[in-house]
């Protein structure tokens, strides 16, 4: 989408190759796009709660780099639709690859010694990553960044049906969960993609209460963070599973899912 010829704001003219499908500067004069920035909070605040508490709990390190990877994945997009700058937009969609490549690192190397480091598959990543930059930064094509972040994502999904189905079975609620939650995330992105103009049409004629129901891109954020924390904790069942601990999922305030580690078994 070329950007739009919306009404201009504190962060002046849109420079980024995308301008999504909220009408820029309506409910903020300084957020290009206001439903589209505040719905990152639950890409920040969540995953820096949760690396804290698995910081505290002495857990590897590598999860820890996952929630905060999260976590700098829902700032960068925060500051790419406030601002709908160029440089924002990278801010947000290269921390994707990067922190998808930890999220790779942790799903496959779930079932090594504790606290082994493998060195092939970071530096077959981290090749990955800085490919993927080069070549993005080259050629500003942004179906480019889409695809390599969806076939780190392939990645993710089959490597997780695969221990559910094999290994861990039990776990196959919060797998499936974590993906349907992820799958209707990325549905309502194609619909306020392919749709815009019917949606924008709608905005004009419903209360601004209904009509913010209508910001898919927004539920987007919500439902692939959400997604996206339910596979960290997901990850980490696998690997505390593995290491003999009794790790379970428990909701704090009866909402929001936590992982609590119970002591571990006896040899």
């Amino acid at each position: 989408m070329a950007p739009s010829l919306d009404r201009q704001g504190y962060w002046g003219r849109p420079t980024s190759t995308l301008d999504w499908c909220e009408e820029n500067y309506v409910v903020s004069f300084y957020m290009a796009e206001f439903w589209n920035t505040v719905s990152n909070l639950i890409m920040i605040i969540p995953p820096i709660c949760g690396a804290i508490q698995t910081y505290r709990d002495g857990l590897e390190l590598r999860y820890v780099y996952s929630f905060l990877g999260l976590a700098a994945v829902g700032v960068g997009s925060w500051c790419f639709h406030m601002t709908l700058l160029y440089e924002m937009q990278l801010l947000d969609e290269l921390p994707m690859i990067y922190s998808t490549c930890v999220f790779v690192y942790c799903l496959y190397e779930c079932f090594k010694e504790k606290n082994r480091i493998s060195l092939l598959p970071i530096a077959l990543l981290l090749i990955f990553s800085i490919t993927v930059t080069v070549v993005y930064l080259q050629w500003k094509e942004p179906v480019f960044h889409q695809v390599m972040y969806g076939a780190l994502v392939a990645c993710l999904v089959l490597r997780s049906i695969y221990i559910v189905t094999w290994v861990y079975p039990w776990l196959r609620p919060l797998c499936y969960t974590s993906l349907g939650i992820f799958l209707l995330g990325f549905l309502l992105w194609n619909i306020d993609n392919i749709f815009c103009d019917s949606l924008r049409a709608s905005r004009k004629t419903l209360p601004p209460g209904v009509g913010v129901v209508t910001q898919f891109h927004a539920w987007w954020h919500i439902f692939t963070g959400l997604g996206s924390y339910l596979h960290i904790l997901l990850s980490l069942q696998f690997r505390l599973t593995h290491l003999r601990h009794r790790p379970k999922v428990t909701f704090l305030c009866g909402v929001w899912p936590t992982l609590h580690i119970e002591p571990q078994k006896r040899s």
